[in-house]
């Protein structure tokens, strides 16, 4: 409450005399929370709430400015020191909202593929030495919060020694596979839950985390969600239409569709981990426990890959040492 009248505050210094009805809009997985402003004419602006002592508000003003390319909310004004910004307001209906209200493929099919559209725009427009890099040290340990956070905290089952060295040797193979992936802008969290739907193309929040590294992250975090789960063949046909427009745009995608696939999925086995991992952590350190029915969603993304590759039969073996064997059957294995 203290934190809301202290955002009451600043608005009406901003906005001396003005009648403003101040709404909760959203929160992050974090501790930023977004409200919506009113103003007596019916416009409305959002006003993010990251308090000082916990969030800094510069990685995301440092972002939006390289990314300026895409639908991203206009910042009209900050407070770094009591951790406001007052945003442009770019609706109130997500890719995800909009894809649980129709549910059709066709509604489905013409979202991702605008969604995709804008993941290339941004891709189009990398360049080095702008945002951190997303490197092997990264990669990795964003991967250990699976054995620390998952095993250990959730299932209270740490990896033994032999685990232990399975895990290594796995870490070490997906990240090597990663880093030698072409590197371009990395929005970092481009799902359907953080895409609006507004006029002539997407709107893109939550992009504070930007990196510069490996081009199918994203490509993976939209098709591969954490919250909506699509049906492989729309996947794959996704990957494929991705890769012809990236083709076109001259990204520097892999020559060979079963190339970049191979990519596709091994960069997927990375980043379900960590998100395991990271889903765990914010139940268990956090409190928060709006994320952890996720989980399993994750488990069987890494269930079906990691079955489809030899090299990686050792990862899924020991995924189903920790949490079982589905049943899932893949149906081709490389």
């Amino acid at each position: 409450m203290q934190r809301l009248a202290q955002l009451k505050t600043w608005l009406a210094t901003r906005h001396p005399g003005v009648d403003i009805q101040v709404d909760f809009a959203a929160a992050d997985a974090d501790f930023r929370r977004y409200f919506r402003a009113t103003f007596p004419d019916a416009s409305t602006r959002i006003i993010m709430d990251a308090p000082p002592d916990k969030m800094d508000t510069t990685p995301y003003v440092q972002a939006r400015e390289v990314l300026s390319m895409l639908n991203v909310p206009a910042i009209y004004a900050r407070d770094a020191e009591q951790g406001f910004l007052e945003l442009e307001d770019l609706g109130r209906v997500t890719f995800m909202a909009a894809l649980q209200q129709q549910g059709d493929a066709r509604t489905t099919q013409a979202l991702l593929l605008e969604a995709i559209d804008s993941l290339i725009e941004m891709q189009g427009a990398s360049r080095p030495g702008v945002l951190p890099d997303y490197d092997a040290a990264l990669l990795a340990r964003e991967m250990e919060l699976f054995p620390e956070w998952y095993a250990g905290r959730e299932l209270n089952k740490p990896f033994d020694a032999a685990q232990r060295k399975v895990w290594d040797a796995m870490r070490e193979a997906i990240v090597a596979n990663t880093v030698k992936q072409p590197r371009v802008f990395v929005h970092r969290d481009f799902i359907v839950r953080n895409l609006m739907l507004t006029p002539g193309r997407p709107g893109v929040l939550d992009f504070q985390d930007a990196v510069y590294g490996p081009i199918s992250y994203d490509l993976v975090s939209l098709l591969r969600d954490a919250f909506i789960e699509f049906e492989e063949e729309q996947v794959l046909d996704l990957v494929v239409r991705y890769w012809e427009k990236a083709r076109r745009a001259g990204l520097p995608v892999p020559a060979s569709i079963d190339d970049f696939y191979r990519d596709f999925e091994w960069m997927g086995v990375q980043r379900h981990l960590k998100v395991a991992g990271i889903f765990c952590r914010l139940y268990h350190r956090d409190g928060k426990e709006r994320y952890l029915p996720e989980v399993p969603r994750f488990l069987s993304y890494l269930r079906k890959t990691t079955r489809r590759y030899v090299e990686l039969a050792p990862l899924y073996r020991l995924i189903a040492d920790l949490a079982g064997d589905d049943g899932v059957q893949t149906g081709y294995t490389f």
